[in-house]
């Protein structure tokens, strides 16, 4: 689950030109416009990542202006990234005592004592501030009859931004080599076979296959691509994981005329694990074999089939990947950003490029 309100830490404060009450922060690998004498280089702060949407409460008020949204029947403040005095301004951040009084008597309180909860970087207040992850509205050709939630034994898609896990990137991880991928603006897609059943679901959803549900597009890709029956035919317990592209989806930025399914991982169900790079393109081929439609159902672009950070792409710090998340999408001058997953499928993470966020989010 995504941490979207945590404790963080001020690593570095930056007058910003021509700025008299504001100035930039930096927080691990994000940056963020605060109040000028709010915080000190070391202070630790309430860091709100961007798509979080947060309720209504007088800590909030300041955002009312710009970023009152609303997510179903719920009204919140919508965090985005934005451009404040020029400069690229990602998240909130606010001072911990301003929600001091949410400690008291909780959950969080039992056992220890309450000011040790404040000094832990990482410490996740998401369910405490009734923060949640933003999500646009599903277009009607998504929507149809729910057949359940999405099925326990398979991993959902989302791989952790580069600015939380530097340290698991540029250390724990030093020298690793990666496929890297483009990540495409779409809508998440997963069939999957185990033993005698098989299924497909949106994001967050099963989906019956059923009549009612005909024309889904999700459904109608499962069934007019040939994946349901080569899936059965093929006979092994996995899933296989893309972005649906086409009309009426996240404003089809592509142009696409027709829908289509862009493959990014395959779940070995069995062993509860991705495969790697190699294993997939070789699955993907198999299912070409059992008659998989190659006009419907393409792998996701590759932007480098192995490649180590430093030695191959020139990056040792986070600024770097956002800088390479920059360039062109399929058809599009503007891409979402990249994908990196480690060769043997244990580790991935994605960086989104911040032109997109500035230009594209809706």
């Amino acid at each position: 689950m995504r941490k979207l309100a945590t404790i963080r830490k001020i690593d570095q404060l930056i007058p910003i030109e021509g700025a008299d009450l504001v100035q930039l922060a930096k927080i691990d690998g994000w940056q963020t416009v605060v109040k000028k004498s709010e915080f000190n280089v070391g202070d630790y702060c309430v860091y709100f990542e961007i798509d979080s949407h947060l309720p209504i409460r007088p800590e909030f008020e300041i955002l009312r202006r710009n970023s009152l949204k609303k997510m179903g029947d719920r009204e919140g403040f919508r965090i985005k990234t934005v451009k404040l005095r020029g400069t690229l301004s990602q998240g909130l951040a606010l001072p911990i005592d301003l929600f001091f009084n949410d400690f008291i008597d909780s959950e969080y309180d039992e056992g220890q004592e309450l000011c040790e909860f404040f000094w832990i970087v990482g410490n996740d207040l998401s369910d405490l501030l009734d923060v949640q992850k933003y999500e646009v509205p599903i277009p009607a050709q998504l929507a149809g009859q729910v057949r359940g939630n999405f099925p326990g034994f398979i991993q959902k898609t989302d791989q952790e931004r580069c600015q939380n896990i530097a340290r698991d990137i540029f250390i724990d991880n030093k020298g690793a080599r990666y496929e890297v991928t483009m990540k495409l603006d779409g809508t998440s897609f997963t069939a999957y076979r185990k033993d005698d059943r098989t299924g497909v679901c949106g994001r967050n959803w099963e989906l019956d296959v059923n009549e009612e549900n005909a024309g889904n597009s999700l459904i109608r890709m499962y069934v007019d691509s040939g994946l349901q029956q080569a899936l059965h035919e093929l006979g092994l317990n996995i899933a296989v994981q893309g972005e649906l592209m086409g009309p009426g989806i996240q404003k089809n930025r592509e142009g696409f005329v027709s829908h289509k399914l862009f493959v990014f991982d395959i779940y070995n169900i069995d062993q509860n694990a991705y495969i790697g790079p190699k294993e997939r393109r070789g699955i993907l081929k198999d299912l070409y074999d059992l008659g998989l439609n190659e006009n419907m159902v393409a792998h996701v672009p590759v932007i480098a089939y192995e490649a180590e950070l430093f030695d191959t792409l020139g990056i040792d710090d986070v600024d770097g990947l956002l800088h390479l998340a920059d360039g062109s999408s399929i058809n599009h001058p503007i891409r979402e950003g990249l994908v990196f997953k480690r060769l043997d499928g244990g580790f991935s993470f994605k960086a989104i490029s911040n032109k997109f966020l500035l230009k594209e989010e809706d």
